[in-house]
């Protein structure tokens, strides 16, 4: 009996050992120095390198190496006795569990935060399709590099991007296949203002996310894709995006909702409202997960018109059409997934020398391996934004902040902030393009 209880123990110390980290320098390749940060050294995880094949996904070796500590998983079980804290700056705005439960599970731990002050440290916003305006980026001609930017993005395009963003026509702008590759050059040439007027928020910048089309500019700024690398994978995933979005009659709408709203069940009726109209594989579901009291719905026209015919019935408070062509980020965008797939496979990626967060599930990217496989599917999944926010900004009580820039056109980002976190919101600005 000894013995075999010996053995357990054996394996359960290999099953769940923590992995060392080690120290891998990085030297940036790109040409239009994004940003200077691009020298710094960077404390990574040791991984193995993921395999490539989706299908596959994570070897099993890498699985039995993850942190998967049995303590921690029972300290982070829910127990209703969590008394109120006594500061209400404490208070989460957006809280998702019900009042009363005590939470020791910490999404902090998935970000990588350094040994400083975090005022002393920056993280870097960038917006995505939706937040392009007539005219954006003209005040950033008076910095060379954006000038330069656009020049070479117009090269690699084919069309005078400078022109289109400066003075549209509209209904030009805000086509999938101009929109994408304008919202990354101009979010990317307001790095060039904000390393003018603040030029540690560059150097001591420790992460960076970016919405949907914004996660690839938050690559270029980690240095794991070039800028020219970029503009080649935006310009096809524009392309098959629109394709895509051109099969079928579809479209996203922004759904504001109180705590008794039934927002998911109102989807699965206008999904079974289409497939009485003939719909073969109806879509609606959520695409963006933006707040708690505010989510975005994708799917066939038919089924937004369904439910902004019933939004009464389900108790939502208000809806708002979004100036996009198609139901990006859900299933009816599986057509553009292949092409942009092979336009990856074909492109240099490098390991992001700071932290780069995924829509996908809210985590940053371990490494060049990791962005191929996980990239593609951000075009048919849902924007998990809140999610990130939270791994980002979640801090114990009493600790700082970084500041927050985002860096491109509006500033919807901001007020995402807002409410999710009002604390880390009120050191965030807006670097508009």
């Amino acid at each position: 009996m000894l013995l075999t209880m010996l053995a357990k123990r054996s394996v359960l110390k290999h099953l769940f050992k923590l992995k060392q980290r080690n120290v891998i320098p990085y030297t940036s390749k790109y040409n239009y120095n994004f940003p200077v940060i691009l020298n710094r050294k960077l404390t990574t995880k040791n991984e193995k390198c993921v395999n490539e094949s989706e299908t596959q996904g994570i070897s099993e070796s890498e699985t039995s190496n993850r942190e998967t500590d049995i303590k921690q998983l029972l300290d982070e079980a829910s127990v209703c006795s969590d008394p109120l804290p006594d500061n209400p700056e404490n208070v989460w705005s957006t809280s998702p569990y019900p009042e009363g439960v005590l939470l020791k599970r910490d999404q902090s731990r998935h970000f990588r935060k350094p040994n400083v002050d975090p005022r002393e440290t920056s993280v870097i916003l960038f917006p995505g399709q939706g937040t392009q305006f007539v005219g954006m980026g003209k005040d950033l001609m008076k910095f060379p590099i954006a000038r330069d930017l656009f020049d070479a993005a117009s090269d690699l395009l084919g069309y005078n991007l400078r022109e289109l963003c400066f003075n549209g026509p509209k209904e030009e702008l805000d086509k999938t296949v101009y929109c994408q590759p304008a919202v990354m050059v101009c979010s990317l040439a307001a790095i060039e203002k904000l390393k003018e007027e603040r030029p540690m928020a560059i150097e001591s910048c420790v992460a960076t996310a970016g919405f949907s089309i914004g996660e690839i500019t938050a690559l270029v700024f980690a240095g794991a894709l070039s800028f020219e690398e970029a503009i080649r994978l935006v310009k096809v995933r524009a392309e098959a995006m629109q394709l895509a979005s051109e099969i079928v009659p579809s479209g996203m709408m922004t759904v504001f909702y109180g705590p008794d709203a039934k927002l998911n069940y109102a989807c699965l009726q206008a999904r079974e409202w289409c497939l009485q109209r003939g719909i073969e594989n109806p879509e609606c579901c959520v695409a963006n997960y933006l707040y708690p009291d505010c989510k975005v719905v994708a799917g066939h026209l038919e089924a937004l018109k369904f439910i902004q015919s019933n939004a009464e019935q389900y108790k939502l408070k208000r809806l708002k059409k979004i100036p996009v062509s198609g139901a990006f980020h859900t299933s009816l965008m599986r057509p553009a997934v292949e092409p942009f797939k092979m336009a990856l496979r074909k492109a240099e990626i490098n390991d992001p020398i700071i932290q780069v967060f995924s829509n996908v599930d809210g985590k940053s990217y371990r490494n060049a391996n990791h962005i191929r496989i996980q990239l593609p599917k951000q075009i048919y999944r849902a924007v998990k934004w809140e999610q990130t926010l939270h791994v980002l900004y979640e801090r114990k009580v009493g600790e700082y902040f970084p500041r927050t820039f985002e860096c491109g056109p509006g500033n919807s980002l901001k007020s995402l902030l807002k409410m999710v976190n009002a604390k880390a919101w009120s050191s965030c600005f807006s670097i508009e393009a």
